[in-house]
């Protein structure tokens, strides 16, 4: 399976493992399946260290480089194809990157892992819920 960490997702992960629910946790060490992470991941939990709604022991690029060399995660691409597809998610969503990770995980084939509700009831992509 290839899973695409939704932002808060790959946080936790890092940050408060004890979040991320026993189906996910398995499914992210599971040999045989890949993670993924969106750049925009990155560029909004930036955003969520500078309005301090996430708190760091060390400058945000350390944790960065840091978090990305203790985990096998693929970059996730985005392209003219997944922006062009993230207007069909963007009515329901209001939130571009959430738009947008949809849309990464329709045109990539991958299995979004979130706890957004929100983003579970989206039709037409995978999705693994932490619940």
């Amino acid at each position: 399976m290839k899973l695409l960490l939704d932002t808060h997702i790959w946080v936790w992960s890092v940050l408060e493992p004890e979040r991320v629910s026993g189906r996910v946790a398995r499914a992210m060490v599971r040999p045989a399946n890949e993670m993924w992470l969106s750049p925009l991941s990155i560029w909004e939990s930036m955003l969520l260290v500078e309005q301090r709604r996430i708190r760091l022991n060390v400058g945000f690029e350390r944790w960065v480089v840091d978090a990305l060399a203790t985990s096998s995660v693929r970059e996730a691409p985005l392209n003219n194809e997944i922006s062009l597809a993230a207007r069909e998610f963007w009515p329901g969503l209001r939130d571009p990157v959430d738009a947008l990770l949809a849309a990464t995980a329709r045109v990539l084939d991958l299995t979004l892992v979130t706890a957004d509700e929100r983003l579970m009831r989206i039709k037409g992509i995978s999705v693994l819920a932490n619940r």
